[in-house]
């Protein structure tokens, strides 16, 4: 079964911002009726027994998929462990709806196929409310609990001993805003009682579902209050290219450019999609691309039945809720008057895949293949983690210091100058081009400061942030 759903979020308040006027333009947010949460990936199943590699997944899918040893390698993180720096005494949090039932035993078969070591520790708490009990029969658990073994499996393979801290909440299914304040909440709880350095989300809801700007302040305030504590937020742009769902069933795209929040954020590091080429070893076979699968027909086919053109790409554009915070004053040629998103990247492509294992029930138990910005988050949490770890100190908000580093030419960055997000889609029988954003040299609004190369980003990120 194949899983692509964005996460709503609706709420009501007054909206304070840091830098930058709170409308970008004046222009308003038009309301949509009551939209649900949803996890943010793509899935498909791909083997009952044993994990498979590029080659069986390229018969399969039509593209390759790649295990944790080669994303260590593109990114190149081996001479951090090598020098000790694998996210020691760090925390990564990761916050997601209902979770999994068999995560603990899942992310186990994970590190025993791949060879990674146990989180020194692995708990799971549930600061909102208790989570109802796992019903396989329940679509909107069963996204979430793939969404779940995304998110930790992937922190985990960048950061191998980062502690993980799993923040379940008991999410209805009902639409409105039932389970928002649960998530803020249960984050602000993990963030008042010091419990990790790096918070990692894959959800996030269109701007202009939002019934105004003042309706997000109610949701803020735990980005605010990690913000003044000294905690790295992390957010997912999204996978639908320059524009996002309208609806809550995730079936209808806007025609029109559309960022989501959080990732929008200013107080939140917003995570976009590239697209890697990789061989066996890890190793680029050409440069990181901006993520965009919507017109490659054979991968839609394998994945969905059907080669019709869609909108599956990266986020990213500019708010129109928030305006351009100081930290964006170099970059303003790309993004003019508004927040920009994303700030950097990571992969995300269906066309370069990555493994997870299954088995809380309602599907098929075994590897599943899997992309999104839902990957490209937690490989950053995993990243922040590692740069903590070099501080000696959780790192705040970094967005200062990655456009610190990026004026500077820091080599730890790596320009992405190819690919667009712009997606077309057809909806209602007529076909739709919402055009996006080419990257080129530079900061961009497809790919943000570009990704980046662990060895050398990690030490410059940890200076740069105070360490």
């Amino acid at each position: 079964m194949l899983h692509r759903a964005l996460r709503y979020l609706r709420a009501a308040g007054v909206l304070t911002l840091v830098g930058g006027s709170l409308f970008a333009g004046g222009a308003p947010v038009v309301a949509a009726a009551g939209l649900a949460i949803q996890p943010m990936l793509v899935t498909r199943f791909a083997s009952a027994t044993q994990a498979p590699d590029s080659d069986q997944c390229v018969q399969q899918f039509t593209e390759p998929c790649y295990q944790p040893a080669q994303l260590q390698a593109a990114y190149d993180v081996q001479p951090l462990f090598n020098r000790g720096i694998t996210g020691r005494g760090q925390t990564i949090v990761i916050v997601d709806s209902f979770g999994s039932p068999t995560i603990r035993s899942d992310l186990a078969t994970f590190d025993r196929e791949f060879g990674l070591p146990a989180p020194p520790s692995f708990r799971i708490i549930q600061p909102a409310g208790r989570v109802p009990r796992y019903d396989g029969n329940d679509n909107t658990q069963l996204q979430w609990a793939g969404e779940t073994t995304l998110d930790v499996d992937w922190a985990h393979s960048m950061a191998p001993r980062a502690n993980i801290l799993l923040v379940e909440t008991p999410v209805s299914e009902s639409a409105g805003t039932t389970g928002v304040p649960q998530i803020v909440a249960a984050e602000n709880y993990v963030i008042d009682h010091h419990l990790g350095q790096v918070i990692s989300q894959s959800f996030g809801a269109a701007e202009a579902t939002f019934p105004g700007a003042a309706s997000i302040s109610a949701l803020r305030s735990a980005y605010i209050n990690a913000d003044q504590q000294g905690v790295t937020v992390l957010a997912a742009t999204g996978d639908n290219g320059a524009t996002d769902y309208s609806n809550d069933a995730g079936t209808l795209l806007y025609t029109h450019r559309a960022v989501i929040w959080p990732a929008s954020d200013p107080l939140v590091t917003a995570v976009g999609g590239t697209q890697l080429a990789l061989d066996s070893t890890g190793r680029r076979t050409t440069a990181d691309a901006v993520w965009n699968d919507g017109n490659n027909y054979a991968l839609l086919n394998a994945l969905s039945g059907s080669p019709d053109p869609t909108g599956i790409a990266t986020g990213g554009g500019k708010s129109t809720v928030f305006g351009r915070p100081s930290y964006q004053n170099g970059v303003a040629r790309a993004v003019g008057s508004h927040r920009g998103i994303p700030d950097i990247s990571m992969s995300a492509a269906c066309s370069g895949l990555v493994l997870t294992y299954n088995s809380f029930g309602g599907e098929q138990t075994g590897w599943y293949a899997s992309c999104g910005t839902s990957e490209a988050t937690p490989l950053f949490a995993g990243i922040v983690a590692l740069a903590a770890q070099v501080a000696g100190h959780s790192l705040g908000l970094i967005n200062p210091a990655l456009y610190r580093l990026y004026a500077e030419h820091a080599p730890g960055l790596v320009d992405v100058t190819q690919g667009s997000n712009t997606v077309s889609f057809t909806q209602r029988s007529t076909m739709y081009t919402v055009k996006g954003y080419s990257a080129g040299p530079g900061y961009d609004l497809a790919s943000g400061v570009g990704t980046v190369n662990a060895d050398l980003f990690v030490p410059e990120l940890a200076q740069a942030a105070g360490g």
